[in-house]
């Protein structure tokens, strides 16, 4: 074995400094690596928190976005709410628009059917009364002296009552289109009239929500005189196009009383319910505590729901003896009422639909009414040009018959006069007429005490 005293001391020194610089080829080598890896660490960390950073900052993004979303889905709520509320609007509007412009061209057809037919009435009244002077002037010309007095008392005779009815005829016609251009004067100031009409009720129906103090009874009939006096504005006849409190018997046996039945042409009714409960709607309008009112409101809407069912459970549409509709009128006196009720609740709509009834306040209901009154009347206006059709179809033929009686006088003048003609041929014409035999007796020498005319002697001679 070898030991260190073996070697000499240089190779031992040369190999320590060898070992000693491989060493520190070692350590600088590993100190340049590890250099390396905490660069590589560090910059591994630079990106590390470079991801961390991105990943809050998309979390937060995520975050605004989901809250974008939230307040994008509640817009979206809110629009659908105000586009149905809106198509419960524009279908009302244009259900009433609709009904305004079928009755304005029911009413300029029937304007100018009436036109049409009094400018023929008239029109063949001008005829008839030529023709007639026609025919009476040529009677009368072709006829003698004699026969013209006695034929002029009997044609007056027989004019007489064709006469009466003809002025009686002219007279209803003139009415009629005075009455006409009365109503359509009319039609206007009554539409002007409306709008302040509807303010004034319900001016009134809040100053009087005030009194009634939650009473049900007394907003029910306090409902009533509003309703009533809704009816005597709008121009209907009791006991004619209406009546109150008709008490009529269900198919099972039940005793409703209507508040009020409309009647309408072709035998057709619509009935009105006054009894809907206000008392929720006073204590929100009297209430200024937020969160009261909101519960108030809720109890509002609650109680006109309720009515809705009680009133579709009645069945009104199923009563004997009445041909109603297929729907109820269900009467909100107040207008407020009614339009905070439909803004808090636009489904009440589509609810009294389905049970067969149609929400109305003081405003549509007068248009209603009113335009069922001028339905009325154009439906006596119809009656009467119809009785006034079959009054001319009697004049008329009462007309023919009385142009078939003069043909008859005629010809029987004519008849007369021929006949006449013959006789006086036979007495005073040919050989061996009367009138030339008879003298013959007076020229032989009999004295009678009166002579024939001389005129007659003269013709028989001459023959």
């Amino acid at each position: 074995m070898y030991s260190l005293s073996d070697f000499p001391p240089q190779y031992l020194n040369a190999g320590l400094l060898l070992l000693a610089l491989t060493f520190l080829i070692l350590l600088i080598a590993t100190r340049r690596t590890l250099n390396q890896a905490h660069k590589n660490i560090a910059e591994k960390n630079d990106a590390l928190l470079a991801q961390q950073q991105a990943y809050n900052e998309t979390q937060e993004r995520v975050g605004m976005l989901v809250e974008k979303s939230r307040q994008y889905e509640q817009v979206l709520i809110e629009k659908h709410q105000l586009s149905e509320t809106s198509g419960v609007l524009q279908k009302e509007y244009s259900k009433l628009q609709a009904q305004y412009e079928a009755q304005k061209a029911r009413l300029d057809a029937l304007m100018q059917n009436h036109e049409e037919k009094l400018a023929l009435m008239h029109s063949s009244e001008q005829r008839l009364q030529t023709q007639f002077e026609n025919l009476a002037n040529k009677i009368f010309d072709e006829k003698s002296a004699t026969y013209q007095t006695q034929s002029k008392h009997n044609i007056e005779a027989v004019l007489a009552p064709f006469k009466s009815q003809l002025d009686g005829f002219k007279q209803q016609i003139s009415e009629q289109h005075i009455r006409e251009g009365q109503e359509r004067a009319s039609l206007k100031t009554e539409i002007l009239s409306l709008k302040a009409l509807n303010q004034r009720i319900t001016e009134e129906a809040s100053a009087l929500t005030n009194a009634l103090k939650g009473d049900n009874k007394k907003q029910g009939n306090w409902g009533e005189v509003i309703l009533e006096r809704i009816l005597k504005e709008s121009g209907l006849r009791e006991g004619h196009e209406f009546e109150t409190q008709v008490s009529a018997q269900s198919e099972q046996g039940r005793r409703l009383q209507p508040d009020v039945v409309v009647h309408l042409p072709n035998d057709k009714d619509v009935i009105i319910d006054s009894k809907v409960s206000l008392a929720a709607y006073e204590q929100y309008f009297n209430c200024d505590d937020d969160a009261s009112r909101k519960q108030y409101l809720s109890a509002h809407v609650a109680s006109i729901k309720g009515h809705i069912k009680g009133l579709g459970a009645k069945e009104y549409q199923s009563l004997k003896g009445l041909r109603t509709l297929d729907y109820v009128l269900l009467f909100i006196p107040i207008e407020p009422a009614f339009l905070l009720a439909i803004e808090e609740e636009p489904d009440l709509v589509s609810l009294a639909l389905n049970h067969n009834i149609m929400l109305v306040s003081p405003t549509n209901l007068l248009v209603a009414l009113r335009t069922i009154n001028n339905i009325w009347q154009y439906e006596y206006q119809n009656q009467n040009a119809q009785l006034i059709a079959e009054q001319a179809g009697k004049l008329y033929d009462k007309f023919v018959g009385f142009v078939s009686d003069i043909e008859k006088i005629g010809k029987a003048l004519d008849t007369a006069h021929g006949s006449y003609d013959a006789a006086m041929n036979k007495l005073s014409s040919g050989r061996g007429n009367l009138v030339r035999q008879v003298e013959k007796f007076r020229e032989m020498g009999v004295q009678p005490n009166k002579r024939l005319d001389s005129t007659l002697s003269r013709l028989s001679d001459e023959e």
